[in-house]
């Protein structure tokens, strides 16, 4: 692990503003919250804060906002979130040596991810693929800089990496984090709706709600039971219409 806990600096939180409205944030903002594992998944449902949360934690570490490898030199003329500004990062001994240009891992951030990956495939930076962006489909670039890039130590931050997937290349995807996470001294935060997402064996899971965060299994999700719902009589779900 890398990042066994996340808190906020209580002097930058401002009261009914946003993102300290967001009731996940602002759980965050009064006590803290334990990271456990190597895989950390993020579960809510849209505005629920996970993105706004993983982005922070991004700003913090040292990794671009717009996406990509870390470890690098960059120039950004992104203001830093208000999140970002306040976040502090409990680094294990393992993780504390990973800043500004020592800040490896990778950011694959799902609003930015198209532009980052035309950029890098485009001026031929090693293990973004051999093909540039434009010639594959969106899922096939996603895939490319994840088998080129999550090798080595670091930390892996995803927003909704298998909206452009398959189910097999989720699953494509999913090994490879297994992978990344047994082989090395690395820790990997996703953000995600999906139950698929959440299934990976040992992750701790940080459901993200109306009332706050708290940490579930993945049978006690609320999108697991849905999609239980759902696959079993999808007709169910249209019969009002």
């Amino acid at each position: 692990m890398l990042i066994e806990g996340v808190q906020v600096k209580p002097a930058l939180v401002e009261e009914g503003v946003w993102p300290w409205t967001v009731p996940a944030v602002a759980e965050i903002a009064a006590h803290g919250v334990r990271l456990n594992s190597k895989i950390v998944i993020l579960m809510g449902a849209n505005g629920s804060g996970k993105s706004t949360l993983l982005e922070a934690i991004a700003e913090g570490y040292g990794l671009d906002v717009r996406g990509g490898h870390g470890g690098r030199k960059y120039a950004s003329t992104v203001e830093t979130s208000p999140l970002g500004e306040a976040i502090m990062l409990d680094r294990t001994p393992a993780g504390s040596g990973m800043t500004r240009r020592h800040a490896k891992g990778f950011y694959l951030r799902a609003e930015t991810a198209f532009g980052m990956l035309e950029y890098m495939t485009g001026a031929g930076m090693p293990g973004y693929g051999d093909k540039p962006s434009w010639e594959v489909s969106h899922g096939e670039s996603y895939l490319q800089a994840v088998m080129g890039r999550f090798d080595g130590p670091g930390l892996y931050l995803l927003d909704e990496a298998e909206g452009p997937l398959s189910f097999e290349s989720t699953l494509q995807l999913l090994y490879r984090l297994q992978d990344v996470a047994a082989e090395h001294a690395t820790q990997v935060i996703y953000a995600t709706h999906s139950p698929m997402v959440a299934a990976l064996p040992g992750a701790q899971i940080l459901e993200m709600t109306e009332h706050g965060i708290a940490e579930r299994k993945w049978a006690d999700l609320e999108s697991v039971a849905l999609w239980k719902r759902f696959l079993g009589r999808p007709d169910r779900f249209f019969d009002a219409m």
